[in-house]
């Protein structure tokens, strides 16, 4: 089992679960809840890493982070390297590519709020935000949960743009996804099962936790009850 290779992934499924939930909960809060009459651009670009290949996504990432571009190069002259080949690159990376995930499920819960719950707040004087914040956002809270496995694991399995933003660097940018990879390509099937099915089970293993969650919740209620 390649260690470096799994610290380096639970530290990137980590930090991009946190931050895409910090991005998305606001975001999710304005497409859901607001009445913008352009709430479906931001759905569709939020969307769009669904339905791109990993790999384009990956290379543009890459040629806006290096030297051909002003954004490019004002990152590396701020920093004293560029981000590409790094692990903050492959963090930003995984934020762009794991975005629906983070994003639509909040979504979905939001919508399923019942409207009457905001409708009550306001007349008692409650802001949007305190609307958000202390009512539709707890009632969602099952939402939340999901988009925090999905994202967790969709990083995880992470390959196209992992490989194309931060190749195989040990310690660096090298994940279990590109450590497997590297194992099929030498020819070594023996260590990519056991890497294979460590990954298979770890996803098994959320999705599992996440569509047991609601069966779990009735029995107690019904238990209470």
């Amino acid at each position: 089992m390649d260690s470096e290779a799994l610290l380096l992934t639970a530290r990137l499924a980590g930090t991009t679960t946190l931050i895409l939930l910090a991005i998305s909960l606001p975001l999710a809060g304005w497409i859901a809840l607001s009445r913008s009459r352009w709430r479906f651009v931001a759905e569709a670009l939020v969307a769009l890493p669904l339905v791109l290949p990993p790999t384009v996504l990956g290379f543009y990432l890459l040629w806006g982070l290096g030297p051909h571009t002003h954004l490019g190069r004002l990152l590396t002259g701020l920093l004293g390297h560029t981000l590409a080949f790094s692990f903050p690159g492959l963090v930003l990376g995984s934020i762009a590519y794991s975005l629906p995930f983070a994003v639509q499920p909040v979504v979905a819960g939001l919508r399923a709020v019942d409207p009457a719950y905001l409708h009550a707040a306001a007349t008692l004087g409650a802001g949007p935000l305190r609307r958000f914040w202390r009512i539709a956002l707890p009632l969602a809270r099952g939402s939340v949960l999901s988009a925090a496995v999905l994202t967790l694991t969709h990083t995880v399995g992470e390959f196209g743009v992992v490989l194309m933003l931060g190749g195989s660097i040990p310690g660096e940018t090298r994940t279990l996804s590109i450590a497997l990879f590297d194992l099929v390509e030498s020819g070594n099937f023996v260590a990519a099962n056991r890497l294979a099915l460590l990954l298979l089970v770890i996803s098994t293993a959320a999705l599992l936790l996440l569509y047991a969650r609601p069966l779990l919740h009735r029995r107690r209620e019904s238990h209470l009850g």
